[in-house]
């Protein structure tokens, strides 16, 4: 268990009742407080697991009283931390009245020890199982089959698509090409309860204006010339799975009209026919296009956009993402590596370097194009910068918060990154890093990483 896992902070103001304090909890890293003042610097510093605090005055009609105030600000600063307090013989009321407010447990003084220090324990053992919980959340990012990352807004992202995979709201995609728009859609299918139905896609960009009507409504026999016999489209194909409708910004004005109908009614015509068809579909739309800007030009109707984002996912681009493009390039070298029967082939420091400083325009993409293309071209068993071909250019930027969050950000990135270099491999992170191979597993625990296979 980490030092902040058992820190325990003893506000108290008597003297001699704090003493007795720290020598009856010395099972505990114990760090202590005299008043509010000190105690919120102590949060800030130590970042304990586990509050001890006397309650203090009670609250009157012009005041919250001390206890009250330092309670509400330690919970605003850290909402995870275990609050006990610590109250009078003859005092139940606020003390049940902090318990409202969030406080972990209560106290009467004088109070036995070993009873304290048993709640003091199950305080512990509550925020490391919260702890680890969320630690477990974050590393369930391989729950969206065929997603790769470490990135903290892609991790997120992941977490949406679980919770929106259940319902039967419409999502739209939002982001550049090439950065997973349809891995995520087939995710939320695969998590959904249609998953053991069929996953339809079309790609309403790469399909002429004037087939298009027919691939996603289908047709009668004899519809139009050629019309040799009934046909379902997409849509209906799709009936009671997931309809995924790609590039959905490059879709005519002559269609959407027809495609809002399906939306709001949920029944289609096939061309040619006269019989509605209800259909039970899960739509899903992605696109790279602005469609509010496309809306201000004319270009998309507004009702429309409204029916399809009744839920938004907006995917950041691959040069936003924290370590993702070197995580991602050592899979795709293994992968083509492996099928081209090079199994030994690895990058070299000055590629690892490229990969990082390439802005990654053509996105997830691009990066597996140009890895496949450097498996092939590779002489030896390394990948070099020049195999890649990239430009390494630009920096990114630093974002402006807090220490504590600035020194957390700062550590995350450097464990990942270094993860990224060594492939996962902890001993030589662990060295690059200056740690022990326990501080680094503590750290990884910590950032919610875990070690790829």
């Amino acid at each position: 268990m980490s030092e902040k896992q058992r820190t325990l902070l003893i506000v108290e103001d008597d003297p001699a009742l704090q003493k007795q304090m720290r020598w009856a909890f010395d099972g505990f890293e114990t760090v202590v407080a005299d008043d509010r003042e000190s105690a919120i610097n102590q949060m800030r510093r130590f970042e304990p697991a586990v509050v001890t605090m006397d309650l203090g005055l009670p609250p009157t009609p012009d005041d919250v009283g001390e206890g009250f105030a330092l309670l509400s600000e330690i919970l605003a600063l850290a909402p995870d931390t275990k609050i006990i307090v610590l109250t009078g013989q003859h005092d139940r009321e606020n003390a049940v009245r902090a318990v409202g407010l969030g406080a972990y447990d209560f106290f009467s003084k004088p109070f036995e020890p070993e009873l304290l220090t048993l709640t003091i324990e199950r305080a512990f053992r509550l925020y490391n199982l919260q702890a680890e919980n969320r630690r477990l959340q974050q590393t369930q990012a391989g729950s969206v089959v065929g997603l790769l990352t470490r990135d903290a807004g892609m991790l997120k992202i992941c977490r949406t698509i679980e919770k929106v995979a259940s319902a039967s709201a419409t999502v739209a995609l939002f982001g550049d090409s090439g950065t997973g728009k349809e891995v995520l859609a087939r995710g939320l299918h695969n998590l959904s309860p249609r998953a053991r139905e069929r996953f339809v896609a079309i790609n309403c960009a790469a399909i002429p204006e004037n087939l298009l009507e027919s691939e996603l409504f289908g047709y009668e026999k004899g519809a139009f010339t050629g019309a040799s016999r009934q046909t379902p489209g997409k849509i209906e194909t799709a009936h009671k799975g997931t309809l995924f409708l790609d590039e959905i910004g490059d879709l005519p004005m002559s269609l959407q009209a027809k495609l809002l109908r399906f939306l709001q009614e949920r029944v289609i015509e096939r061309l040619g026919g006269r019989q509605e068809i209800p259909v039970d579909v899960r739509v899903v739309c992605a696109t790279h296009q602005d469609l509010k800007a496309r809306i201000q030009s004319g270009q998309f109707r507004e009702d429309l956009y409204y029916r399809l984002a009744e839920i938004v996912v907006t995917i950041p681009p691959l040069r936003e993402r924290e370590g993702d493009a070197v995580l991602l390039a050592h899979h795709f070298v293994q992968r083509f590596a492996q099928e081209n029967g090079r199994s030994s082939l690895q990058l070299g420091e000055d590629a690892i370097a490229a990969i990082e400083t390439y802005q990654w325009p053509g996105n997830v993409r691009e990066l597996e194009n140009c890895l496949k293309r450097a498996v092939i071209m590779a002489d030896g068993n390394r990948i070099t910068a020049d195999d890649l071909g990239l430009g390494a250019t630009g920096e990114e930027p630093l974002e402006h918060l807090n220490l504590r969050q600035v020194r957390e950000a700062a550590e995350r990135q450097a464990v990942v990154r270094v993860l990224a270099r060594t492939n996962g491999n902890i001993a030589r992170a662990a060295e690059i890093l200056g740690v022990s191979r326990p501080s680094l597993y503590d750290l990884m625990n910590r950032f919610g990483l875990k070690k790829e296979n």
